[in-house]
């Protein structure tokens, strides 16, 4: 099994994992509001470079307010229109996605940046949203935890805490514990290029406190401080940042290898 996370709008890379027949694990964020390192993505292409570029910075520091008011300034006469221009072009992305998953198998769950119901319906046959569910492969069962962690701009993938604990609740213990949210241990969610720590999940450490699972495997933070951890006897393993890296995780006899399709 391959795994991969924070996709970001990458079809040609898709392709390629694709093409190796192997089951691909998708754990969120298949379409790209801003690259924060280019500034390209959806916003970018509505609203402009400039304005995407202003808004991302104040998103990576964390300025919620300050990111907050640079939208209703640009969208004071047009929220409406922005808002539909927006959601064509990530549906315009997630097209570009489940064309190149096709011929593929594997499994998906969503991100914070994806909206899952868009995303549900690309996936091309061969591919199944298994949210909040329990797949047995060789023997080992994986839980399945799509989603981010709430913050204040309410995004269409985010997990309420509350939701999150229910659901980890409802999968029971597994042997490998694979979500879009890192657990909420510092080297784990701290982002080395932003300088800011991203919010952890304190359900999904809980969870892994508990249960300790064989292996976690999960997204979300782009440039970690560490992509390996150890929770007692749970591995830890960031399988991102696929849109910059092409970095997969191989699940292979039981140990997790690193590779890439560049």
């Amino acid at each position: 099994m391959i795994f991969v996370s924070d996709v970001h709008d990458s079809p040609a890379a898709l392709g390629k994992l694709a093409a190796l027949t192997e089951e691909i694990v998708i754990l969120g964020d298949l379409v790209n509001l801003t690259d924060y390192r280019t500034g390209e993505g959806a916003v970018a292409a509505v609203m402009g470079a400039d304005f995407a570029s202003r808004s991302s910075a104040a998103r990576g520091k964390g300025a919620y307010s300050e990111m907050r008011s640079l939208w209703q300034e640009r969208s004071a006469d047009s929220a409406e229109e922005l808002r539909e221009l927006i959601g064509d072009a990530l549906a315009a992305q997630y097209r570009e996605a489940g064309e190149a998953l096709a011929g593929g198998h594997g499994l998906v769950i969503h991100g914070n940046v994806d909206r899952p119901g868009p995303l549900r319906d690309v996936l091309p046959e061969g591919f199944t949203y298994v949210h909040g569910e329990v797949v047995e492969r060789d023997d080992l069962r994986f839980g399945f935890v799509g989603g981010g962690v709430p913050t204040p701009l309410q995004a269409a993938g985010e997990v309420s805490d509350e939701e999150m604990a229910a659901i980890l609740g409802s999968i029971g213990p597994v042997e490998v514990l694979c979500t879009h949210v890192a657990p909420a241990v510092t080297p784990l969610r701290r982002d080395v290029v932003t300088g800011r720590e991203e919010r952890g999940s304190d359900q999904v450490r809980d969870y892994i406190v508990k249960h300790q699972p064989r292996y976690h495997l999960f997204g979300d933070v782009h440039q970690p401080q560490a992509s390996t951890w150890r929770i007692g006897n749970t591995r830890c393993f960031n399988a991102g940042y696929f849109r910059a890296t092409g970095r997969f995780l191989r699940l292979e006899a039981g140990v997790v290898h690193i590779g890439s399709v560049d």
